[in-house]
């Protein structure tokens, strides 16, 4: 079976993970897909299959005879699918010879253009899946995970030589916990690859430094008649804290390496008010100064309207994973090759987000991001390609090789 047949399967299960809720997995039904993936991977002849309590599949292929000693690599790839959009009655649809123009996304009014995807045209002749524009497809990261299953399955049938190969399956890496309960020894590989990213070219091993900043803001409401002097409209004093901030630091102005603050959440009343944010940016000590810019920040409100009108609280979430990729830059190395044996010319380039992979390389298992073939994750203009897929199985079938014979 190709890979793509694998992600029409998975994308009709619902698997979207909540970042509200408190249980782990954050939602049951991603035991739906993790119970599925264990019945596949048996019956392609990974025995060991199995899912835990916390609805983590892990898998092994035992090294094969002489192979004893090679280095043990492993592959990772996440269930859920963003809550951003909706990802329930997933209807993909197949367009074959894509003629690299604007595609109309069913009735639902909308329609992937070149103008917003300028690499559609270069996507021209290929076999293209598409959403029928009122959900997200759910490659991000389904397509990864039927990668990984594609690539076991030829291994085997295809008899090759192989050290010990380890994979794991995870729930709500989109709610930023998919590698809370991963358990590293359970595992059992010296390193690993997140296949995780989006065009089959891309290959990441810089991701941003990352938190969480939440101001809780206090207002005092009094008749606005009797308010002068009086009144602190808690709403107000949230749009003056997101004016302190520098401009043309926002997710819309930035690229590449630069940072941004993202104002992701506004609530409140005049009496009081809420202001989420993440904080983003490559360099640690550039992070650090965004952080202590909020605090700054609240100090000065505080300053202005008495103590106690803002409290801030601020979470890290997760760090740039380079320096514990650079110790060990044969994964990059040989994932160059394993993109150029397979025909693809590698794009390495630094990830505007995080992957499991981040902290995973902080718990021990160094673990760079390859790409799966898919663009515009999250929302109803996702797509991929049944070319790209290809591609990407291969990558991880000629990781396997390299690593057999290192």
């Amino acid at each position: 079976m190709r890979a793509y047949e694998r992600l029409l399967n998975y994308v009709v299960v619902h698997t979207t993970s909540d970042e509200e809720s408190v249980t782990v997995p954050t939602t049951v039904r991603q035991f739906d897909l993790a119970r599925m993936l264990v019945d596949e991977l048996h019956g392609i002849g990974v025995t060991d299959a199995e899912v835990d309590g916390m609805c983590y599949v892990y898998a092994t292929l035992p090294a094969a005879k002489g192979y004893e000693n090679a280095p043990k690599i492993g592959f990772i790839a996440h269930m859920d699918t963003a809550p951003d959009f909706s990802g329930e009655n997933v209807k993909p649809r197949i367009i074959e010879h894509y003629d690299g123009g604007d595609v109309v996304l069913g009735e639902s009014g909308r329609t992937l253009e070149n103008a917003q995807f300028p690499h559609l045209a270069s996507l021209k002749g290929r076999t293209l899946i598409v959403t029928d524009g009122t959900t997200l497809l759910g490659a991000d990261d389904k397509a990864g995970v039927a990668e990984i299953v594609t690539m076991l399955e030829r291994v085997i049938n295809e008899n090759i030589p192989h050290g010990k190969i380890s994979v794991c399956f995870t729930p709500d890496e989109e709610v930023g916990s998919g590698a809370d309960h991963f358990d590293v020894k359970r595992f059992g590989a010296d390193f690993g690859y997140t296949c995780d990213g989006g065009a089959e070219s891309e290959l990441e091993y810089e991701n941003f430094n990352a938190a969480e900043a939440n101001f809780k803001i206090n207002g005092f409401n009094v008749h606005p008649g009797e308010a002068k002097d009086k009144m602190v409209n808690a709403l107000l004093v949230a749009c003056e804290i997101n004016g302190m901030l520098p401009k043309g630091q926002t997710p819309r102005d930035t690229e590449g390496y630069q940072g941004f603050w993202h104002l992701t959440k506004l609530e409140g009343t005049t009496e009081t008010a809420r202001l989420q944010y993440i904080i983003r940016d490559h360099d640690f000590t550039n992070f650090a100064r965004r952080k202590e810019m909020l605090e700054k920040i609240a100090a000065v409100v505080n300053d202005t309207y008495g103590e106690g009108t803002v409290s801030l609280s601020i979470r890290d979430q997760y760090r740039n994973m380079k320096e514990k990729i650079e110790p060990c830059m044969h994964l990059i190395d040989n994932a160059k090759k394993a993109m150029e044996l397979a025909g693809v010319t590698p794009k390495v380039q630094p990830i505007r987000g995080g992957t499991d992979g981040a902290r995973l390389s902080f718990m021990g298992l160094p673990c760079p991001n390859l790409g799966t073939g898919g663009y515009a994750f999250h929302g109803p203009y996702e797509h991929i390609t049944v070319e790209g897929m290809d591609a990407a199985v291969e990558v991880l079938k000629n990781l396997v090789i390299l690593y057999r014979d290192m």
